[in-house]
């Protein structure tokens, strides 16, 4: 059976039907109606002589055969877009949108001073950022890169560290006068915490090759970055703050660290991405240019640290 070019367009859609989770999801992904969608996949299944996929109000499944199909379709998809990256690294400009997902405080923190300087240096890449504290489907929503703050966990995708941030415990001067300050890891449990919900609720520190754990007990707990330094800045309680975060709030008086001579655990930047994305040329000047980027930040808190 010979494959015309239309087939082939239908195969395309069928990947990403299966891709997307629904014919709905894969005509706004594909910029089609939902009928065009349709049309394609029944069409294929006609040409076929087979169903490839069992559907009913709610769900969509994969038959055995649209399993094995999807497989080949994935293959011609994933060439396609590799023979379109490969033209766009031999031109002398990077270009194209560059579609971001970070969390909001990492975002407006970092992300988007960085993102200000590299677009001066590379304006014909269009970006699109996405701040949002859900970790979301890369594949499914079409992202070329999401920056995360936790190890990779799905084997599908491939991953980048961009830099490690250092962690410290913070306070106010308000709920010090209210509370006391703690000075030994011990002190630390019987104190209020704003919780970060992303992160774990037992806190480590380390001193000498001892380590402590505190369990993180408080009347506030939240999943955003922002509102967590917000409630510890208001006194609600004490705070793990990435030391990015919490420094210029030390220098203008607004938060103190304390127990500053334990360690408490860093966290490690990601830069997540589709498999094959890594040969796209503006996806890997972005990486290059933020682990730069990090680096000079990290210099420059430390000299700030230091004065």
């Amino acid at each position: 059976m010979k494959v015309s070019f239309e087939q082939l367009k239908s195969m395309v859609v069928f990947a990403q039907i299966v891709e997307q989770g629904s014919l709905t999801a894969a005509s706004k992904q594909l910029g089609l109606t939902r009928a065009v969608v349709s049309y394609h996949l029944k069409k294929l299944e006609t040409q076929l002589e087979v169903t490839l996929l069992n559907r009913s109000t709610r769900t969509m499944a994969l038959t055995e055969a649209g399993i094995a199909y999807y497989e080949r379709c994935r293959v011609i998809t994933e060439q396609a877009n590799a023979a379109n990256q490969q033209i766009e690294n031999i031109k002398s400009e990077p270009q194209g949108i560059l579609k971001i997902s970070c969390p909001v405080n990492v975002g407006m923190q970092l992300i988007v001073p960085a993102i200000n300087t590299f677009k001066r240096q590379y304006p014909k890449i269009e970006i699109d950022l996405q701040l949002t504290d859900d970790v979301v489907d890369i594949i499914k929503n079409g992202f070329d890169i999401a920056i995360r703050g936790v190890a990779l966990r799905d084997s599908n995708l491939q991953a980048t560290k961009l830099t490690t941030m250092s962690t410290c415990i913070c306070g106010s001067a308000t709920y010090f006068e209210h509370f006391g300050k703690p000075h030994t890891p011990a002190e630390l449990a019987s104190h209020k915490w704003v919780v970060y919900q992303l992160s774990s609720k037992t806190l480590t520190l380390s001193k000498e090759g001892k380590k402590y754990d505190v369990i993180l007990q408080g009347g506030i707990s939240t999943n955003n970055a922002a509102a967590r330094t917000a409630f510890v800045e208001a006194g609600h309680g004490l705070g793990r703050i990435p030391l990015y975060d919490a420094w210029p709030k030390v220098q203008a008086g607004l938060l103190e660290i304390i127990l500053d001579d334990y360690k408490t655990k860093d966290i490690e930047l990601y830069g997540v991405f589709p498999p094959g994305a890594a040969g796209s040329k503006k996806l890997r000047l972005f990486i290059d240019y933020l682990k730069a980027y990090f680096v000079k930040q990290h210099t420059a808190l430390g000299m700030l640290k230091n004065v």
